[in-house]
């Protein structure tokens, strides 16, 4: 596909209506299991309960996604002391369009593949990239569609207000918001 067509698909997936996103708001994060990139390591969203877990959906012919890393980046190392694990979760068909990707744009946070597409299918990703933002208690208090840098600032701001919560309180939903 060429680089106009792409972009042309980023966005027409970031305009799908919010509510068509099945993953909701104060709704318990889908249960799923995902394979580190270049091992058979595998992770379980579950296994992360009691952290505040950013899920970022991505693959490498999306413009929009390069874009974030730097953004995940500075997630992973400003705030994984405090609790945060941020998780960038591929979708390409092939892992070799992943690295590729990744040599140009060097992840310091956890990637996994979803190869068969279970994980994307629970949370009915729609747009790319998607990222919920899960409590401590395994709920999801934000979701965000697509990615700019004008919003870096208010996804941070969730992911600190997220991290500075007691575990003992219960959630209380988010504005889901839109690039």
């Amino acid at each position: 596909m060429n680089k106009r067509l792409l972009t042309l698909l980023c966005t027409a997936l970031v305009s799908i209506p919010l509510y068509a996103v099945a993953a909701e708001i104060d709704s318990k994060a889908p249960d799923c299991t995902l394979t580190s990139l270049g091992d058979t390591q595998r992770h379980n969203l579950q296994q992360f309960h009691g952290k505040v877990v950013y899920v970022d959906f991505w693959a490498s012919w999306c413009p929009p996604c390069a874009k974030s890393f730097p953004f995940l980046n500075a997630l992973e190392r400003d705030f994984k002391d405090r609790g945060l694990q941020v998780i960038g979760v591929n979708l390409d068909q092939t892992p070799e369009d992943a690295t590729v990707f990744l040599t140009e744009y060097p992840a310091d946070f956890t990637v996994a593949a979803d190869v068969d597409q279970q994980c994307a299918t629970k949370f009915e990703v729609k747009a790319m990239p998607s990222s919920y933002l899960i409590d401590r208690k395994g709920i999801i208090r934000h979701i965000h569609l697509g990615f700019r840098e004008g919003a870096a600032e208010e996804l941070r701001l969730a992911v600190e207000q997220l991290l500075a919560e007691s575990p003992e309180l219960a959630s209380s939903g988010e504005l889901m918001t839109q690039p």
